[in-house]
């Protein structure tokens, strides 16, 4: 029987004694979900190991989560966020790091057991043990995504972790926040063992009991890199390759280099030191607040019903169309949502097109080892199909993926109507219909709705969710709830043409095809924005989506705005007459393969006499991305002025989640904030005055410049000097 040592106080660790003398420290933050770590825990970790200091009979330790479903996520991000000067940020992580060292300092074996989510200063406290057991459960993963923050680690995760698995794999691991899932860190290293969840505790604490676990002897070409030369090497072309990525846009990536070469040359003193220091000064640059903002927002987000009502029933879902997005809606709804799918297709190729796409994709996680081929049979097992509505009477959500055609949309509401319940929701994928007008001739409107998906379903994660004038709340609840639970992050937006991503992105992409036509070329076009943060660069982006269908919602646009989403006069129609969609079809503004494959992203020589330009740069890159962005940030002004998104916090994460606006810069409202609504508003009417009306500046923004207004709180904008 378990022999416990009581703190004084409530505790989120908390001491207790096996009777084969393994003391077992266990983590449970009170009323929180999730463990994190936070200052005020520092306290209690110290009295914790001076309780194990002091009882001499103990031979080893373990720290384990009474959570069901995550060890410790990471540290708090509220208690960085409160730091107001860099000075107060390293002394934060002075103190983590200081706790760690005195817990890798205990005489007797220290081992972490992990099951679920063990990141961050989660993972900083388990290599700060002397030896780590994981569970093999899939939600069980370890990594250190701080420079997803704009920060790195700063409790000894830059030193204690390139020592445990070499160089080269920490830099991977700590520079892109990758995520190991049990068997790769047992396969580097990180972890000593991976267990079923039922064993965790009992496989920790044999371990503590065989003494200190040896140290591993890393692999030759580890040894070889973490050598002077090697070492001089590997640091020169990875500082190359971060800054081919990062554009010098993400200052903690360039910082997590230094730090970790100070370790490796100068000693973990030095290395500490560096962290801390380098830590501070990161949290208080504007791209780490823009990031953590995002953080937040997401946060918020996610913990949003999206209406004042309780959401209805939501047992199984339908899908009408079996093409690339059917099928892609139907996977994230079988695999993430855990829901039973029917697919309606007219005919069975469609269907099983569909069921061939779910395949593939559960498939290659088998492959990867994330899941077990009996998850991917199960799973597949949630996918059904047919020509015909057997199997849909109880369908709680119907998702129409077919062609955009509104008369082909109606008939499938009427369809719905007839063969499913009276409460089934019609969610409609449209990008460009009003939602209204698809509910113009249904007999229960109110349960009619859009739920817009970006491609490739699986990866973006995004949806909009739209409303129109007579969808009742309980719709809007229970489609919240079903995005949420297929993975996705939902926006709710206005019935109105182009709704929101779309709104903002096409005068972005016309600005891009406007200074085609004017003579720059398309890869100076493309990398200036890429340059600016945006993951690729307008052009490309419309070879990915496709041609066709990219600019298939400008006419849509043109006639509900007017002349500033008008395209550049006959392109368009130039291009799509020479038979060019982008990739879909290997014809677009770049080479192609056969399999669709542009290595080195050539474009096409001959797009330039097609659209009657020369294709000679006159502007520089910043005046390129000055262009296309303020055409984007005076739109999304526009939207929030006209109530087409409930507020800025959606507005920046469409943005970011939806069109890869650049997270470091916040999003579109915060960018305007940093700039200022009076700088955003005198570039605008330079712009305009050079290159004509489309670029003048939305009423919202006048008012704004004129009263020193911002979109969010005075506290939240950063101002640039």
């Amino acid at each position: 029987m378990d022999m416990k040592i009581e703190m004084a106080t409530p505790s989120a660790f908390t001491l207790s004694v096996r009777p084969d003398n393994i003391a077992v420290v266990t983590i449970d933050v009170p009323g929180e979900k999730m463990n994190t770590l936070k200052a005020e825990f520092g306290s209690q970790v110290r009295a914790i190991i001076k309780a194990i200091r002091d009882n001499k009979d103990l031979r080893g330790v373990v720290f384990i989560s009474a959570k069901p479903d995550n060890f410790i996520a990471g540290a708090d991000i509220n208690m960085i966020d409160g730091c107001t000067t860099a000075q107060q940020a390293e002394a934060l992580a002075y103190e983590g790091r200081k706790i760690m060292s005195d817990i890798h300092a205990l005489t007797i074996p220290v081992i972490a057991a992990i099951h679920g989510p063990c990141l961050g200063g989660g993972l900083e406290l388990a290599l700060a043990c002397h030896g780590r057991v994981c569970t093999d459960d899939a939600k069980t993963v370890l990594g250190l995504p701080e420079v997803q923050l704009g920060l790195l680690p700063g409790s000894g995760g830059t030193q204690r972790l390139p020592r445990l698995v070499g160089v080269s794999t920490a830099l991977e691991m700590i520079l892109t926040g990758k995520q190991l899932r049990a068997r790769q860190a047992r396969k580097v290293g990180l972890v000593d063992d991976v267990v079923p969840h039922a064993i965790l505790l009992d496989a920790a604490a044999a371990l503590a009991l065989k003494g200190r676990p040896a140290s591993r002897r890393l692999p030759v070409k580890e040894r070889i890199l973490a050598g002077p030369l090697g070492r001089a090497l590997l640091f020169h072309f990875v500082g190359k390759k971060t800054q081919q990525k990062t554009h010098g846009n993400y200052p903690a990536a360039s910082r997590i280099l230094d730090v970790i070469h100070i370790g490796l040359a100068q000693g973990k003193g030095s290395g500490y030191t560096a962290e801390a220091r380098a830590f501070g000064e990161l949290a208080m640059t504007p791209q780490s607040q823009a990031l953590r903002q995002i953080f937040f927002a997401t946060t918020e987000i996610k913990k949003d019903p999206g209406s004042s009502v309780e959401s209805g029933p939501l047992r199984s879902v339908g899908v009408l169309g079996g093409g690339l997005m059917g099928g892609g809606i139907a996977f994230v709804t079988a695999s993430k949502a855990g829901l039973p799918v029917r697919i309606k297709d007219i005919n069975p190729t469609g269907i099983n097109h569909a069921l061939k796409y779910s395949w593939q994709q559960l498939d290659k996680k088998v492959r990867r080892r994330h899941i077990r081929s009996s998850e991917r049979d199960s799973q597949m097992a949630m996918i059904s199909g047919a020509t015909d509505y057997r199997g849909f009477s109880q369908r709680d959500v119907v998702i129409e993926a077919v062609f955009e055609d509104l008369s082909l949309k109606q008939q499938m509401v009427a369809d719905v109507e007839a063969h499913c319940a009276p409460h089934t929701i019609f969610a409609s994928n449209t990008s460009s219909l009003p939602i209204g007008d698809i509910a113009a001739r249904a007999a229960r409107p109110e349960k009619v709705i859009g739920l817009h998906f970006f491609s490739p379903v699986e990866k973006m994660p995004l949806v909009e969710i739209i409303p129109h004038a007579g969808t009742d709340e309980q719709t809007i609840a229970t489609t919240v709830k079903l995005a949420k639970k297929q993975g996705k992050t939902p926006i709710v937006v206005a019935d109105k043409a182009g709704f929101y991503v779309n709104r903002i992105l096409a005068p972005y992409i016309n600005e891009a095809m406007r200074m085609l036509t004017e003579g720059e070329r398309v890869e100076h076009i493309d990398n200036a924005l890429v340059k600016f943060g945006f993951p690729v660069g307008p052009i490309q982006l419309l070879d990915e989506v496709g041609i066709d269908t990219g600019t298939k919602i400008i006419p849509v646009l043109e006639a509900a705005y007017g002349e500033r989403f008008s395209p550049p006069a006959n392109v368009v129609s130039a291009i799509l007459n020479d038979d060019r969609k982008g990739r879909k079809n290997g014809r677009g503004f770049y080479l192609y393969d056969a399999k669709g494959r542009t290595s080195k992203k050539q474009v096409d020589p001959a797009i330039y006499p097609l659209v009657g330009a020369a294709g000679s740069a006159r502007l520089t890159e910043a005046q390129v991305a000055e262009r296309c962005v303020m055409m984007m940030l005076n739109e999304a002004a526009r939207c929030i002025d006209e109530k087409v998104i409930r507020s800025v916090r959606d507005g920046d994460i469409g943005a970011v989640f939806g069109i890869g606006f650049p997270p470091f810069l916040g999003g579109p409202f915060r960018y305007m904030d940093r700039l200022g609504a009076d700088n955003v508003v005198a570039t605008l009417q330079r712009l305009a005055a050079q290159y004509g009306d489309r670029f003048m500046p939305c009423e919202i923004l006048l008012h704004m410049a004129q009263h020193g207004i911002t979109f969010w709180p005075n506290r939240e904008a950063e101002r640039v000097s």
